[in-house]
């Protein structure tokens, strides 16, 4: 894939001060007048600008640099605000330095002048999207900034962790990452800096993780899907699931008071037994396989049994080993804040599966970001399924990277 020309430069190694985290919100609103002022100025700049693209098909590189300074700044005091970055960011267009969470924009080109003409209605399907991952976007970003989606809710409980430890997680800030690159794309498409629409995937935004240490985790996500969907079965992808809704809430009530059961034999014996890890492993494969074809993350109609292997998307469940009593009995206290992310994902998923059903009807084909994006909220509700249920005692690891190789 051709490389996006608005890109993310990410050098943050994830150390922070607990005294400026403690004081975020306050540090940042001398930032949020800021951009409110400048970014009047830029949105005159954009409309002008609009006619301008129009007439010549390319924008000036003077106004495109002011534009493009201005959409980087906005991403910079995002990332102190959703703790993606630790430095105080400087004021726009008096500094221009480095920062350790950046963007790459690539000089004026040539735009199509029919997609400059259309340029609001097509944003509309990336506007949706970049509300679900950071509550704002295009004019909401010149102004007063996100606070909620995906990123909001990862930033929440980095807040958290790096009052703590003084550091921020990697999966929840690779996942701030995620967003804010996403949504300053979706910018510099509305802002008329590129028309080259943004890419919704994870992958195409965040590093490979090099020198990863880390033991591999005990539920590993398998993406083997074509992309290819029939348009009669996306048509018709809720009817034809409604079975398997039916038949999930059966089995729901029985791998829960399997669950039970389970929980009070690990607290006794230290180690879950065979048979009901082989009754609960099954359970959450089918969930996934399910969620996955319901929301076109996958085309093929699912099993009934969550047989390993049976599916395009598919979780790989190691056999567990002996938990320990401590957080097997306090299990569902400590998975609090897995499962409150794993809600905001879900809203990732929904998104992409209500874009992917659109797409999918008109080229026959799911768009690789959305499916990438709906196969992240699988992978990790998958690992959250996992360490409630006893499967495993490893914690769900949100990194994107890691369960999308």
């Amino acid at each position: 894939m051709k490389s996006h020309p608005v890109r993310l430069v990410l050098a943050d190694d994830l150390v922070r001060s607990r005294l400026t985290v403690f004081f975020r919100l306050l540090l940042v609103i001398p930032h949020v007048i800021w951009a409110a002022l400048i970014g009047s100025a830029v949105s005159v700049a954009v409309f002008a600008n609009w006619f301008i693209v129009l007439v010549r098909g390319q924008t000036p590189h003077g106004l495109h640099d002011f534009i493009a300074g201005f959409v980087r700044y906005v991403m910079r005091v995002e990332a102190y605000l959703f703790l993606a970055a630790n430095p105080f960011p400087g004021f726009y267009p008096f500094d221009e330095g480095g920062y350790p969470f950046d963007l790459e924009i690539d000089p004026p080109e040539r735009q199509s002048r029919w997609v400059t003409v259309f340029r609001l209605p097509l944003f509309i399907p990336a506007a949706i999207l970049a509300l679900t991952f950071v509550g704002s976007v295009g004019g909401g970003r010149t102004s007063y900034f996100g606070g909620g989606g995906a990123a909001g809710t990862a930033a929440f409980l980095i807040w958290w962790a790096a009052l703590f430890r003084g550091r921020a997680p990697r999966g929840l800030r690779d996942v701030v990452a995620w967003g804010l690159a996403y949504s300053a794309q979706a910018t510099a498409y509305v802002f008329l800096l590129t028309d080259r629409y943004p890419y919704s995937g994870p992958e195409a935004h965040l590093p490979p993780i090099e020198d990863d240490e880390a033991a591999p985790h005990p539920v590993t996500l398998t993406v083997a899907d074509d992309l290819r969907r029939s348009r009669l079965t996306v048509f018709f992808r809720l009817l034809l699931a409604l079975p398997h809704l039916v038949w999930l809430v059966l089995w729901s009530v029985l791998a829960w008071l399997a669950a039970i059961v389970n929980w009070l034999a690990t607290l006794v014996t230290g180690t879950p037994p065979a048979p009901f890890t082989r009754f609960l492993g099954a359970y959450v494969r089918y969930n996934a396989h399910l969620t996955a074809f319901l929301y076109l993350v996958a085309s093929p109609f699912p099993g009934f049994v969550g047989k390993a292997g049976s599916y395009p998307i598919d979780l790989r469940i190691e056999p567990p080993g002996r938990q320990s009593r401590w957080a097997t009995g306090f299990r569902l206290l400590l998975a609090v804040p897995a499962l409150l992310f794993t809600s905001a994902a879900q809203g990732l998923l929904v998104v992409a599966g209500l874009l992917g059903w659109f797409a999918s009807l008109a080229l026959g084909r799911m768009p690789p970001g959305l499916r990438n994006c709906g196969a992240y909220a699988v992978g990790y509700g998958g690992q959250v399924g996992a360490y409630a249920l006893l499967l495993t005692d490893r914690y769900p690891d949100s990194t994107p990277r890691r369960l999308l190789r």
